[in-house]
């Protein structure tokens, strides 16, 4: 028991780690994708070159992530060969379906146009131009519809039957695995999310740029202008994930209790028609001892949750983690015994849930005040070095804000792999051992950080080079002499 235990444990701490490491670069790459392709249309309609400059500039650390979250990706298909071999004969019907339609249509085309896009800048017209990286910005966002599709699946599977003879679940409707309602509150929280990500990153960016820039250096234009095109790009981000991620906790009233229950810090349920402010409390600090799941410590606010969960200020009722796992083991008790409880790690959805909220919050505030410091005719942001320093951190926000999503997704879901359907430990692979798994593991963490260093170190030398490198290559063709290869011939 000690040994399946260990087993199940490694597995799910590699596959976790591939796959936060492999979101850190999924909305990056896919939020710079919308950030170059907005700079380039500006190109476009006002024919001003700095746009174009800011478009093959930021294209550079864009083609970055696109490679490191490709290598990654792969990385983390492995694993269900590997280490969750029973999890992908179990669903491969449909789980396979998905994800070989993301990688033979959106991929596919997400990698030609890309390579179209990055060696065609002097070849096509600006308005051609332009498209290609559209296709490429599209087709990612297509990509990641068909991998939340499969993920939304094991959030709350439909359109399945399943074969006892075979022991295996079958697809049975397609139209139900994309029209999914899990699917359509996560893949907009998803998508608005990569705003933000793209967005917060050119803007931290720049303003480190800026920090090392001299007074009236001809490169501080291009920066400004990359921090509010970036900055109005990731605060149409932050809203959007605000409105999305509010849909998204309503409906996991229904779909997920146990994980909504969590995140709110209810461990006996709230019934407002009992309390005499007919409200719900919403607790700002919760502490639930892990053994008793009892909440022994709590800071509560009147009203918000009531405010939050029933979009009134009064009513609502939220069924606590101790009647809810009694409602579990009645309902699965007798199907799936093995598992000792159905309680999900409460902590760490309470807190994950609160750095996605206050952090979106808190961007949201910073992204206001640097638009209105770098307007057009004001040079605070450069006087006010101290708030250069602040959003320059921001470059790091919205991946701490992605990895506690990520962590609220799937460690609520414990202890399904697919939620009601198929428990974690039954979906390990039978033939992999403790041994082979701890060094896996440490082959996997020493891959991801060299990966991770060598991305932080090349990015860093594209930002110390600036926009000189592309402008100085555009001056060199444009004042290049048509007829020099007839010189140079004759000469020979």
């Amino acid at each position: 028991m000690v040994t399946l235990v260990g087993i199940v444990e490694l597995a799910r701490f590699q596959f976790a780690m591939t796959t936060i490491f492999h979101f850190f670069f999924v909305p990056m790459s896919i939020g710079l994708g919308l950030v170059v392709s907005v700079m380039e249309t500006m190109y476009v309609f006002k024919k001003d070159k700095i746009y174009k400059d800011m478009a093959q500039f930021w294209g550079k650390i864009f083609l970055l992530s696109f490679a490191v979250g490709v290598a990654t990706g792969l990385i983390q298909e492995f694993q269900f060969g590997m280490n969750w071999s029973r999890y992908s004969r179990y669903v491969g019907d449909i789980f396979g379906s998905l994800l070989a339609i993301e990688a033979l249509v959106a991929f596919f085309a997400e990698s030609t146009f890309i390579g179209l896009w990055s060696f065609t800048w002097d070849r096509f017209k600006p308005g051609l131009h332009v498209l290609l990286i559209w296709i490429v910005t599209i087709a990612s966002g297509l990509s990641s519809l068909w991998i939340l599709a499969a993920n939304s699946f094991m959030q709350n599977p439909i359109g399945y039957a399943i074969d006892n003879h075979q022991g295996r679940a079958e697809l049975t409707s397609f139209g139900a695995l994309i029209t999914n309602k899990q699917l359509w509150v996560q893949f907009p929280h998803v998508i608005v999310g990569t705003f933000v990500t793209a967005g917060f990153l050119v803007a931290g960016m720049s303003a480190f740029k800026l920090l090392k820039l001299k007074k009236n250096d001809l490169q501080i234009p291009f920066f400004r202008k990359s921090i509010n095109i970036a900055l109005v790009i990731g605060l149409i981000g932050v809203v959007g994930a605000l409105i999305t991620g509010d849909r998204h906790a309503f409906d996991l009233q229904s779909m997920q209790p146990m994980k909504y229950a969590a995140m709110e810090g209810v461990d006996e349920t709230i019934t407002s028609s009992e309390r005499k402010d007919k409200a719900q409390p919403w607790s700002l600090i919760s502490v639930t001892n892990p053994d008793t799941h009892k909440v022994i410590a709590k800071i509560e606010i009147p009203y918000v949750l009531s405010i939050l969960g029933n979009h009134s200020l009064t009513g609502g009722n939220t069924t606590g983690t101790n009647e809810l796992e009694k409602e579990f083991q009645k309902k699965y008790g007798k199907t799936h015994s093995d598992i000792k409880n159905y309680y999900v790690p409460e902590n760490t959805l309470f807190y994950a849930f609160r750095v996605m909220a206050v952090g979106g919050g808190g961007l949201m505030m910073l992204g206001v005040v640097a638009l209105w410091m770098n307007r057009k005719k004001s040079k605070l942001i450069l006087t006010q070095r101290w708030f250069l320093w602040i959003l320059g951190i921001t470059t790091f926000i919205p991946f701490v804000i992605n990895t506690a999503g990520w962590l609220v997704t799937e460690l609520g879901r414990y202890p399904w792999v697919v939620y009601g359907l198929m428990p974690i430990s039954d979906a390990v692979s039978p033939n992999v051992s403790v041994a082979s798994l701890l060094i896996s593991n440490i082959i996997y963490f020493l891959t991801f950080a060299a990966i991770g260093g060598i991305m932080i170190w090349l990015s860093r030398r594209v930002l110390h080079s600036g926009p000189s490198a592309e402008q100085e290559a555009d001056d060199a063709v444009e004042s290049r002499d048509p007829y020099e290869h007839l010189i140079e011939g004759s000469e020979a």
